[in-house]
């Protein structure tokens, strides 16, 4: 029987086109064996292979840890910082002066990091008797780590020894050569022996003789609600103080919500 030439060749390419197709699944399956990532898209949709783990990122992960938000670096805080060194009588300025029960010498000034009411760090100082510096750093790192909030932290001084100026400015202070503000013969405060200390004067005011003092703290009398930078009995930063050995003044027979003293 004579073959013809085109059926030869129909054979020949029958032949050629099925050593292709097995030469490209064996590429296919070895591809996938070693787990290369070059087989195209299409080929592996003709295929109906295409699966949501190879069409997965290599990163991508569907475990709870991953999927659990990352903190912004906004919402860690800083580190606290507490620095403590010797002040003068110049420095000092109008908050004391000859005749005070303590010199300068007892006095440090501590210059440590705190919040604001803008949700921004900031630097503020104290000037304190040496003796109380060491436990009233655990006071206002606990501060710092509450993140409540304090409006002004300076020397008095830099309100010209006014410790009415200072209240006014919401200032967190602490010595103060003066006397005390209260009934009776007068004697020294505690603040004059830098033993005490007020915070949020505004938000925390004094309440003597009638009198809310600062004036403009007439808004925080009540402690009823709990609001930034006001201090109960029993919270985070009462708790501190107390902790640290320092009485408060809120539980005076005259209330005075931003003292502190030991």
């Amino acid at each position: 029987m004579t073959t013809s030439p085109i059926g030869s060749g129909r054979r020949v390419l029958g032949i050629v086109a099925t050593a292709a197709c097995a030469a490209l699944a064996l590429a296919f399956a070895a591809t996938l064996l070693t787990g290369g990532s070059t087989v195209s898209a299409d080929l592996l949709r003709a295929a109906g292979t295409t699966s949501a783990a190879s069409s997965a990122s290599p990163t991508s992960s569907t475990s709870s840890t991953s999927a659990s938000p990352t903190p912004s670096p906004a919402a860690r805080p800083t580190r606290f910082t507490w620095t403590v060194s010797r002040v003068s009588a110049k420095y000092l300025g109008k908050s004391w002066h000859a005749g005070c029960p303590v010199g300068p010498r007892t006095l440090r000034h501590v210059a440590f990091t705190y919040w604001g009411f803008d949700g921004e760090r900031h630097r503020g100082v104290l000037v304190l008797h040496h003796s109380v510096v060491k436990r009233t750093r655990t006071v206002f790192r606990t501060l710092y780590q509450e993140r409540f909030p304090m409006r002004s932290v300076r020397p008095v001084s830099y309100y010209g020894g006014s410790d009415d100026r200072s209240m006014a400015a919401d200032n967190t202070s602490a010595f103060n050569c003066r006397k005390a503000v209260a009934a009776g013969a007068p004697s020294w405060s505690l603040h004059a022996y830098g033993k005490a200390i007020d915070v949020n004067p505004v938000e925390n005011p004094y309440l003597f003789d009638g009198r809310v003092l600062p004036p403009n703290g007439k808004g925080y009398v009540s402690r009823k609600k709990a609001r930034p930078g006001l201090i109960r009995r029993g919270d985070p930063v009462y708790d501190a103080f107390r902790a640290a050995g320092y009485r408060w003044g809120g539980s005076f027979s005259s209330p005075d919500y931003q003292h502190f003293d030991r």
